[in-house]
């Protein structure tokens, strides 16, 4: 869509915040399976909602109950985070999800699987809300979302930005292009911890300001974890194909780290069929976020599938051997952060795009006022 094209980044060409369309569909296929799709979508939703709803019940509600326990509490809220987080997974197809530990170094020894303990980091990329529900499985862990001023607009929006225009070849009409403008960072002002169910409706909306509610440091949030901490440094969902600028959600913290370990992986999906839905999920529905996008994937007639690839922890930034001169090349006041993006690039073999969510404030401005 080049009406949308000031939002293409300009060194790789990829559209980080447009959701990923499946190649024209079939005329033939679309009318025949309908009903069957239609009527596997409305059971699989219903059952997710109603597993939603036991998640609540038992975790919101009983473990309130059992605070006086904390052994109980603990027990309750973790088994019974990771069985329904993997009882959804299963309902919408997620038979099998390998997992792969991708070594930097070639020829290293087999790593021990990751063992995250309470006040550990979990750093990973973010494009659904299949994301929260894997880590909520694996590994039941703190979920926080930074809160940060709103970005200032830029000078010139999308509708009047000005066109750069050139002939292709002989006789061919000029064609325009608009020229993408990056939003300079904001900075982080603090986090907050938010539940499984918080984490879902947030997929896809960009950080709240710090007056809409609360915030702790993730010095503080990390100290008092009694699980691991997962943080998002996009700070947003894309739509899968390339990874945003992280924003500075580590300043201030020297590498190799000291006092916890720091864990980086990177979550990939196939690209969309005409059975199979995309499942990134870079735009928040408007209400009852994310239940439309379930709704759609639920439809799929084939199983769905996920690539999770993990960085051995030797070779993390909290590893005492780790050189961060052989990752960050440029001068950063975030060594952490730049450091992650670089190692989930490398093993998630993604492109990096300039934008961030501050680009992704001004994408959605633009794209709900073309869709009035």
């Amino acid at each position: 869509m080049e009406k949308f094209s000031a939002f293409r980044d300009p060194g790789t060409g990829i559209q980080p915040f447009l959701p990923q369309l499946p190649p024209s569909e079939n005329a033939f296929y679309a009318t025949s399976l309908a009903p069957i799709r239609g009527t596997l979508a409305v059971i699989r939703s219903l059952l997710v909602i109603v597993i939603a709803f036991l998640h609540f019940i038992l975790v919101n509600v009983l473990c309130t109950i059992l605070i006086p326990i904390p052994p109980l509490r603990r027990l309750v809220g973790g088994v019974s985070t990771v069985v329904l987080a993997r009882l959804v997974l299963f309902v919408l197809g997620f038979v099998w999800i390998p997992e792969v530990l991708v070594a930097r170094r070639r020829g290293k020894s087999p790593e021990i699987p990751w063992s995250p303990k309470a006040g550990d980091i979990i750093v990973s990329n973010w494009s659904s809300w299949i994301d929260i529900l894997w880590l909520s499985y694996r590994f039941n862990p703190v979920f926080v979302l930074p809160l940060a001023d709103e970005p200032m607009p830029l000078l010139h929006s999308p509708n009047d930005s000005t066109p750069i225009s050139y002939r292709p070849g002989r006789g061919s009409a000029a064609i325009s292009i608009q020229t993408p403008t990056i939003s300079p960072r904001q900075t982080i002002r603090g986090f907050r911890q938010v539940s499984l169910l918080s984490m879902v409706r947030a997929t896809g909306r960009t950080p709240q300001s710090p007056s809409s509610s609360s915030f702790s440091t993730l010095g503080d949030i990390r100290k008092s974890a009694e699980r691991p901490v997962v943080v998002l440094p996009e700070c947003t969902t894309s739509n899968g194909r390339g990874l945003l600028r992280f924003a500075h959600v580590f300043e201030g913290i020297n590498v190799p780290t000291k006092g916890c370990d720091v864990f980086v992986m990177c979550i990939r999906y196939d690209p969309p069929t005409i059975p199979q839905p995309t499942l990134a999920h870079p735009i928040a529905s408007p209400t009852l976020n994310p239940l439309r996008h379930l709704f759609v994937i639920s439809s799929a007639l084939s199983p769905q599938s996920m690539s999770v690839r993990m960085l051995p922890l030797s070779e993390s930034p909290s590893s005492q051997l780790f050189m961060v001169n052989e990752v960050v090349t440029n001068p950063t006041i975030d060594v952490l952060s730049e450091a992650c993006a670089v190692l989930i690039a490398r093993i998630g073999k993604m492109k990096r795009v300039g934008f961030g969510w501050e680009d992704k404030v001004a994408f959605l401005t633009f794209y709900r006022g073309q869709r009035k």
